[in-house]
């Protein structure tokens, strides 16, 4: 059998059979290690810089270990990209097929049942939205998917042409949690997902995204964690995300809707069963109302602007309202109590119990163990509870399944240490490897912090960025992303480029939040020379090869807003710990949030270009040097015109055609 060495060598099966391969050194001691710890069943967290190849790097370790393999991603994407793309290419050039399976979430999944019920126009349609408020594409975009629902074998709805998660027909057929009939179901010999999760059972390789992964940790949900518990490994893809994503699920979330569409269900299944009602449907219905009551005093307590606010379970007026909605639900629970286990009563109370647990767990007055938000919306309101550590309970899962564990990505260190991802996941133990892109930062880029930008407190700061944007912009020929750290600056950048560039614009303008995120990438892509203003979504995850981009802005350092509740209630909980918040908290996740931002220019061997810095604490603070560490070893200038010399010489040789200013 070949060896790693053979494999990802020069004349080895993964150079003869895939175009465009290219053997790197970094690629073969990554899954050289991966390799060790799938064999020693151990925990490693491995960062892998840009070009990496860290997909490669463990999926040819994954297709050799001859275990069942768990592989996890950040998004449906990469998620999508592995099973249809990656795992195929190298099983191929290896020699070695295998089975594989794709697994989401429920709600990725066309439900039969409901499109049934959309297709009659009936009560679910009804439910989901008023016939007034639906809008006329419903009704194509559901004909387009009754034909595709004749043919498809797995009923992801990814393969329906034009159809997005935020269509307004995507709830109307899908299932969730609570709403899936399950083993009552009239679909159930048919259903996408009994189907998902049969083929990931005998599947010796299953790739998930980390929301599902998570969900099973935490949650339990039925169904799923036979797989994860037969799983002899797991590779999380896209690791930086899973601290994050495991203290919202660590947490607890009740929201107006939720408890809404409950009590709506109840109701309804109350209804049917009225001919054979007895005392205990009395008592529900009167439950049901009480319940609803309640819902109805806290959406009146917590009515304020629109935002998310501190909540102290002090505050009287909306505790007060809380405790009487948990009490109601509480009574509700009871009520169906005696109902056949095997019933949609029963079911129902579970859902009932479920939520009543959560609102009880945010509402503990002496509880210390998290952050507690109140969201309103112009909808409802969300109550919320996330704790301030899981390493603790992180750990417990990891050592409570004795396979490997392996993190990769490309942001998951501060220079060389590692602690600030593992400390938070309770990683302590795990083994690090840090690898360096191959890519050559200092000949391929130019990192230029322009001197002289005021505060970024001020109020001519944005302007300032804008007037240090511009010049570079049009050296570079366009090619460029400005990456701010708020909403409120990125219309505001906005409006002053317009306005300066007026109705004779040289360079396409997209605006995050004017299109789709997946449409204005597509259309950067495409136009060469267009300037994409973004913020938080587009610091990271957003991989644009080529000339199509050139220059990269960063308005400022980001730091959290320490305005928000939960930033702010971490820095107050680290504070009375005897920790260092900035230290520990605030500046580790800038500098990550940074290294994510300036690593978005260099994706390719032959891209070129320059990342620009404008906040001026990152040479006038002593914590500068923290952020200057965690970023590829470019060469740094001060000069505005080396930055424009650079650009200028790798810019585009055809010019520009004048466009208009709008958005896409």
């Amino acid at each position: 059998m070949l060896d790693l060495e053979d494999i990802f060598g020069h004349g080895g099966p993964l150079e003869q059979a895939l175009t465009g391969f290219k053997v790197r050194r970094e690629q073969l001691l990554m899954a050289q290690r991966v390799a060790g710890a799938l064999a020693a069943r151990e925990s490693l967290v491995v960062e892998a810089g840009t070009g990496t190849g860290k997909t490669f790097a463990y999926l040819v370790p994954a297709l050799l270990c001859g275990v069942r393999v768990l592989i996890s991603t950040g998004t449906r994407t990469l998620q999508d990209q592995l099973f249809s793309k990656d795992l195929p290419l190298v099983a191929a050039a290896l020699g070695r097929p295998a089975r594989v399976a794709l697994l989401k979430g429920r709600a990725n999944y066309l439900c039969r049942y409901r499109l049934a019920r959309a297709d009659e126009g009936g009560e679910q349609l009804r439910l989901a939205e008023s016939a007034a408020a639906r809008p006329r594409a419903s009704q194509p975009m559901l004909a387009r998917i009754r034909r595709w629902a004749r043919t498809t074998r797995r009923g992801d709805l990814a393969e329906v042409r034009g159809l997005s998660d935020s269509h307004p027909v995507w709830p109307q057929i899908t299932a969730t949690r609570e709403s899936c009939l399950g083993v009552r179901c009239p679909e159930i010999s048919r259903c996408h997902v009994v189907l998902a999760r049969r083929e990931a059972l005998d599947a010796d390789i299953v790739i998930v995204n980390h929301h599902l992964l998570l969900a099973d940790l935490a949650l339990k949900e039925d169904g799923f964690g036979d797989l994860l518990g037969s799983a002899d490994a797991i590779i999380l893809d896209e690791a930086h995300q899973i601290p994050d994503l495991a203290t919202q699920f660590f947490g607890a979330h009740v929201g107006s809707r939720q408890v809404e569409l409950l009590l709506k269900d109840v109701r309804l299944e109350l209804s049917a069963r009225a001919a054979g009602a007895g005392q205990g449907a009395s008592e529900a219905a009167e439950a049901v109302r009480t319940a609803e009551d309640a819902l109805g005093e806290v959406r009146a307590a917590s009515a304020r602007p629109t935002g998310r606010f501190a909540w102290n379970p002090g505050d009287f007026a909306v505790s007060a309202a809380v405790q009487r909605l948990m009490q109601g639900l509480q009574a509700l629970v009871a009520a169906l109590a005696g109902a056949d286990p095997q019933s949609a009563l029963a079911q129902l109370g579970a859902r009932t119990a479920d939520l009543a647990a959560s609102l009880a767990r945010i509402a503990a007055i002496d509880e210390l163990e998290g952050a507690r938000t109140l969201e309103v919306t112009t909808r409802g309101f969300a109550l919320s509870l996330m704790p301030f550590d899981i390493s603790e309970r992180f750990r417990a899962l990891v050592q409570g399944r004795r396979g490997a564990w392996i993190f990769t990505s490309a942001t998951l260190c501060l220079g060389e240490e590692f602690g600030h991802f593992t400390g938070r996941l309770g990683l302590t133990e795990a083994a690090t490897l840090r690898i360096d892109s191959p890519f050559d930062h200092e000949r391929q880029s130019l990192l230029y912090l322009p001197a002289g930008l005021p505060e970024p407190a001020a109020a001519s700061y944005v302007p300032a960025v804008i007037d240090t944007a511009v010049p570079l912009i049009e050296a570079a020929g366009g090619g460029a992303f400005v990456l701010f750290t708020s909403h409120r600056a990125l219309s505001q950048g906005a409006a002053l480029l317009r306005a300066r560039w007026a109705d004779a614009a040289p360079y396409r303008l997209f605006v995050q939040g004017e299109a789709p995120r997946e449409r204005l990438l597509q259309e950067f892509r495409a136009d060469g020379n267009g300037v994409l203003l973004g913020t938080a979504s587009f610091w990271e995850g957003v991989d644009v090869k080529g000339e199509a981009l050139r220059l990269v802005v960063i308005e400022k350092l980001p730091f959290a807003s320490p305005e928000d509740p939960l930033v702010r209630a971490r820095i107050e909980h680290l504070t009375a710990s005897g920790g260092n918040a900035f230290r520990d908290y605030q500046l580790p996740e800038a500098a990550l949030a940074l290294k994510q931002g300036t690593g978005r220019l260099i994706r390719s061997e032959d891209d070129y270009g320059v990342v620009v810095i404008c906040d001026p604490r990152l040479l006038g603070r002593g914590y500068g040097r923290v952020f200057l560490a965690a970023l590829p070893a470019m060469t740094v200038t001060q000069d505005p015109e080396d930055a424009r010399r650079f650009l200028r010489r790798h810019a585009p040789r055809a010019a520009p055609r004048v466009r208009s200013a709008s958005a896409p």
